[in-house]
């Protein structure tokens, strides 16, 4: 997938103020010399006297020079600044504190936090948080021992892997560790307008959202879990989800109980921030992620997101507004965009 911007795709960035375009694409104004980001908030120029470069390298060396309002130089300085503080949460044995992590890529912690969530789509403790609960679940799969997968994640004790990781892996260590087992998931098939839908639960929230699957892919897909007949219990679930198929966003609220890499959650997370009616490329999804060079990895994320409609992949498409794969189908895709009043 290219990464290229075409100067109408820029333009309309520019237009709508857009975050996710910057550092990706500089406009030059030839009526008054200087060079802005997407999200300059400064009265837009006409058409006609915009240019556009690739960076601010670029825009300099065509003798503009940078806008005081927006400084849109400073974006090289923040995205270096959130991959060293990445970098950091990685490389760390214990958590690091916003102070301490914000003073040593030279910023104050308030206005880091919102660099950073801006440029990854969490805070610096919910990237962390995400990151010990991701190397759990792996250490979970190796380890014998629990309590070792635990301090091998980089919890300081088995406490607090239980208040934090265990809500996000929905289940608990060692029904992780044995593929499921001990967790209770309840089904149901619902008919929609769009086919016949697969709907499952754990006690935490959703788990399983899909077209045209049935309870056998889905006790495959949790081969030690007890896959269960939903019946009353899950019914006011189902009719909810059912109402999101009829009328997407309506019911934003649904808990759900997904899990996936920090990056895919993050590209999830960026899905389901879209307002209803809206859509994102990949390469927008992948900069709301924190990897602007992901796209590829955006594209997947939304290919094996688990729950369809709730977490809005629909409103994923290509840069060049094509839109692109849907698991469920293209024809599902195009009614889902259709009833929130998207055009192709």
């Amino acid at each position: 997938m290219s990464n290229v911007i075409s100067d109408e795709e820029a333009w309309a960035a520019f237009l709508r103020r857009d975050r996710a375009y910057d550092g990706r694409v500089i406009a030059g104004v030839t009526s008054t010399g200087i060079y802005c980001k997407p999200s300059c908030p400064a009265r837009h120029a006409r058409r006609a006297h915009v240019v556009f470069y690739p960076d601010t390298d670029s825009a300099r060396a065509a003798g503009l020079r940078a806008c005081l309002r927006c400084k849109p130089d400073e974006i090289g300085r923040e995205r270096v600044a959130v991959a060293q503080a990445v970098a950091m949460i990685d490389a760390a044995e214990a958590p690091i504190g916003l102070d301490t992590l914000a003073r040593a890529v030279g910023y104050a912690p308030h206005h880091f936090q919102r660099l950073f969530k801006r440029a990854t789509g969490v805070t610096p403790a919910a990237y962390a948080r995400s990151l010990r609960a991701r190397r759990a679940a792996d250490a979970l799969t190796r380890e014998a021992n629990v309590t070792d997968a635990i301090y091998e994640a980089g919890y300081s004790a088995p406490s607090r892997f239980y208040e934090t990781a265990n809500a996000r892996l929905g289940m608990t260590p060692g029904a992780w560790r044995n593929g499921g087992a001990g967790v209770t998931i309840r089904w149901t098939i619902a008919d929609t307008s769009l086919g016949r839908l697969l709907i499952a639960a754990t006690d935490r929230g959703l788990c399983r959202v899909a077209f045209d699957e049935d309870s056998l892919s889905l006790a495959a897909r949790f081969p030690r879990a007890e896959v269960a007949p939903g019946g009353a219990a899950l019914a006011d679930l189902a009719a909810r989800v059912v109402a999101e198929v009829e009328q997407p966003g309506r019911h934003t609220d649904l808990p759900l109980d997904v899990r996936g890499t920090a990056f895919q959650e993050a590209v999830w997370q960026a899905l389901r921030s879209i307002p209803p009616g809206e859509t994102r490329s990949y390469s927008q999804l992948a900069v709301a992620a924190g990897n602007p060079a992901a796209v590829r990895a955006a594209g997947s994320a939304c290919g094996r997101n688990p729950v369809a409609v709730l977490i809005p992949c629909h409103r994923a498409q290509r840069s060049d507004g094509a839109m692109g794969g849907y698991a469920w189908g293209l024809d599902r895709k195009t009614a889902l965009r259709r009833r929130e009043g998207v055009e192709e």
